[in-house]
């Protein structure tokens, strides 16, 4: 039994990972159809924005509440200008966006390297997060992990109130199920897009913060990242928050049992497996949109 938590608390960990990467890439490939491979970087982004103000502000606890904000805003803008530049003409071709975006993501690879060497760098954990807490039962549960569970869940329910309670929310979700409409009835669709590609890239900011208390940071963590969160937002259901959150945990947890019984290759085999699989019998995803189009 102890084992046994042990594994779904791992589980749930991952999840809580995957969850804030994909989260971001949920909104915008749900509402603009924009396949942004160019999301992996805004998440490292974020990830050296925590590793600049952590040369400016030395104590570490103070350096990461400040750069959860910041990474938000600094990978927001780069999403916005993103969109301003090259994804407002590239609007129902998403193999386009799939194609350009890539490109994008090879440049912000290399302008990291020019600025911050191809040498992976690392940032100090405030000492809070740095040890574990004993559960009853023999259970340890590292601090750090449970930090970004707490802020994987903040988020989801700043967005999903976001979604459903402010005029912004409603104008979003409007678009969504009927773009033309919308814009019919008086709502400034290109502003929504902006507005909408801003928080999801700014939710990856957020991811890479978060990120930088698991591992190192690198000009290519954000490659190592990007199939992980379109296969959540996938096998969840395109522009379905609902979905990519059971679905991300779900993975998380199946990937932490297949690295307890075998090896962490066959495990990410497993995953790969069980999500072609599923959508097998569900191309759609967990759940689908309901929309007022009369395609």
């Amino acid at each position: 039994m102890t084992v046994l938590i042990g594994q779904l608390f791992t589980g749930v960990s991952i999840g809580a990972v995957l969850l804030l990467i994909a989260l971001g890439l949920a909104l915008t490939f749900g509402q603009m159809n924009v396949i942004n491979m160019a999301h992996g970087e805004f998440i490292m982004a974020g990830a050296y924005t925590t590793y600049v103000l952590q040369q400016v502000i030395t104590a570490a606890g103070w350096s990461l509440l400040v750069a959860l904000p910041v990474a938000f805003v600094v990978a927001g803008a780069m999403g916005v200008l993103l969109e301003i530049l090259l994804i407002r003409r590239l609007y129902a071709r998403p193999l386009d966006t799939l194609l350009v975006t890539w490109g994008v993501s090879l440049i912000l690879q290399q302008l990291a390297r020019d600025v911050f060497g191809s040498p992976n760098v690392q940032t100090r954990a405030p000492e809070l997060l740095t040890g574990n807490i004993a559960l009853p039962g023999g259970i340890t549960v590292a601090n750090n992990r449970l930090f970004i569970l707490a802020l994987a869940g903040s988020a989801v329910v700043a967005l999903t109130v976001a979604l459903r309670v402010t005029p912004l929310g409603r104008r979003i979700r409007a678009v969504v199920q009927n773009r033309d409409l919308a814009a019919v009835s008086g709502i400034a669709t290109s502003r929504v897009d902006r507005t909408t590609f801003f928080i999801g890239s700014g939710l990856a900011g957020i991811a890479g913060v978060a990120l930088t208390l698991l591992g190192p940071i690198g000009p290519t963590m954000g490659t190592n990242l990007i199939i992980d969160a379109f296969l959540v937002v996938v096998v969840g259901g395109i522009g379905q928050l609902k979905g990519t959150v059971i679905v991300a945990f779900a993975l998380g947890v199946l990937q932490a049992t297949g690295e307890y019984l075998t090896t962490l290759s066959v495990a990410k085999v497993m995953v790969f497996v069980a999500i072609v699989a599923f959508l097998q019998w569900r191309p759609q995803g967990l759940f689908t949109l309901r929309t007022r189009s009369l395609a």
